[in-house]
């Protein structure tokens, strides 16, 4: 499978032009900054944590919430889709046109746990706009990425003076993606033909940077796995076995440091059979693209740009597998001086996957290799749950994806480059379960902190992203038409 798809060929397929002047769209978009903050902001104050279930009540609020979005952006259908777990929203608008094609955005409104003391510039549920970025969690992940859709509904609305959207738009935006989307293969069995769209679209991923325009043409896929040694029954005090039990924290760490061999190369068995090297093609659209060190470092915050040798940064987070340690804990760090030799010792892990690894396969691979680096004297525990995702690439060629392309080059000075996200996405379930093809559009950012403290969502993001999708919605009838 081909990572990035080779651009098209102009003379094949002309651009079509925009119905709608981009300016008037553009001036559009500007007049609805203020509404769509606020209610942005309104959403942010909701702590919407999926992780806690003492928060399943406010998760409940923040999908009522939405709902009140929706039915004020003027959607006819709006439904909230219970579960056993978290509840999901479901919005349909019907195009005018009975034969306009049909499009289905998946998001999830769900927001990630929070460390208060890792916030040092608002608190954690702020919603506070302060230049230029509105702060919060859950403000680029994704909140922000739903309500740039509904940004460009109203904008499109009144700049065109219609009375419905150019295509068909339905979304389905889960509550449960943080906590690996649990439910979501019931939700598209269950409710199969109220999904059905001719192209799905992700938006719960990142943009390359705001003055360079790129579209992402796949994601990654994740595995997700706890493992947790055994040394003793229970805790021991170290001045009486010290050099004669085994340390689960020693013996844990010793297997993690042997994920990775000298060159950054991944050790489990099988894990790059499937993987292909980039192709030179690949290689030389990605040079152009490529980050050097000390831009990947302002903008994450990392202190380097360690990892697999022979390959450039971007190659390493879109185009090869990589397994992180995102957790480790033992023993009780708050009490130094209770001095025992701890009866446990766990680590999280997530794998990252590329086309065509198979995230059952890569379980199965994590779980013999763990078998076999286990020394004497230590049991163990390998939790993988069953919800994982494999990577997906959007099909090379398809026309959605051409018209994506113009939609995020209209007005831009700078030609539009292909990109992947690091990240995963049920992208691969979503194609399998709906028979239509993913594309994918997101407004966030390295610089936004998603996952971390003081996340935040760039407003100029959010709406140049109203521009592109509206932009699109537009062209996708004739692209479409011609397929």
């Amino acid at each position: 499978m081909t990572a990035l798809p080779p651009p098209p060929d102009p003379a094949a397929s002309p651009a079509a032009a925009p119905p709608v002047p981009p300016g008037a769209l553009r001036a559009a978009v500007r007049r609805e900054t203020d509404s769509v903050l606020a209610d942005l902001a309104e959403w942010v104050r909701v702590p919407s944590l999926s992780c806690l279930p003492d928060h399943a009540v406010e998760v409940t609020r923040s999908a009522r919430l939405l709902q009140s979005f929706f039915r004020g952006a003027g959607f006819p259908v709006v439904e909230e889709w219970p579960t056993e777990g978290l509840p999901a929203v479901y919005a349909r608008w019907p195009a005018a046109d009975p034969d306009a094609p049909t499009v289905l955005v998946y998001s999830h409104h769900d927001v990630n746990a929070v460390i208060e003391e890792d916030w040092r510039e608002t608190v954690p549920f702020a919603g506070v706009l302060r230049e230029g970025r509105l702060h919060g969690r859950g403000a680029s992940d994704a909140k922000g990425q739903v309500m740039c859709h509904l940004w460009a509904l109203r904008a499109w609305l009144a700049a065109t003076g219609d009375s419905a959207p150019p295509v068909t738009l339905k979304f389905l935006v889960e509550g449960e993606e943080e906590i690996g989307s649990v439910h979501l293969g019931e939700l598209l069995e269950r409710h199969a033909d109220a999904l059905r769209a001719d192209v799905v679209m992700v938006s719960d991923t990142m943009l390359w940077s705001l003055d360079r325009p790129a579209v992402c043409a796949g994601v990654r896929g994740s595995v997700s796995a706890t493992l947790t040694v055994r040394g003793t029954r229970a805790d021991v005090h170290n001045g009486a076995v010290a050099g004669a039990v085994g340390n689960p924290l020693t013996e844990l760490c010793r297997v993690l440091g042997s994920l990775h061999d000298e060159n950054g190369r991944v050790t489990l068995g099988g894990f790059y059979d499937r993987v292909e090297s980039p192709t030179d093609h690949e290689r030389a659209r990605l040079a152009g693209a490529d980050l050097d060190e000390r831009e990947w470092t302002r903008r994450t915050g990392a202190l380097g740009a360690p990892g697999e040798a022979g390959y450039g940064i971007t190659e390493r987070v879109w185009l090869r597998p990589a397994v992180e340690v995102t957790s480790l804990s033992g023993g009780h760090p708050r009490l130094p001086g209770l001095g025992v030799v701890p009866a446990t010792a766990t680590a999280g892990l997530v794998l990252r996957l590329v086309p065509d690894q198979r995230a059952d396969e890569v379980a199965e691979g994590l779980r013999e290799w763990v078998a076999a680096r286990i020394g004497p004297g230590f049991t163990y525990e390998l939790d993988l749950p069953g919800t994982r995702s494999d990577p997906y690439t959007t099909p090379a060629g398809h026309p959605a994806f051409r018209a994506l392309e113009q939609a995020v080059g209209a007005g831009r000075d700078r030609p539009v480059a292909r990109m992947r996200n690091g990240g995963a996405a049920p992208a691969a379930q979503l194609a399998r379960a709906l028979g239509a093809p993913v594309l994918f559009y997101g407004t966030g950012l390295l610089e936004d902190r998603w996952h971390s403290g003081d996340e935040r969502v760039e407003v100029e993001a959010l709406a140049q992203g109203a521009q592109t999708l509206a932009t699109w919605w537009s062209l996708l009838p004739d692209a479409l038409a011609g397929d």
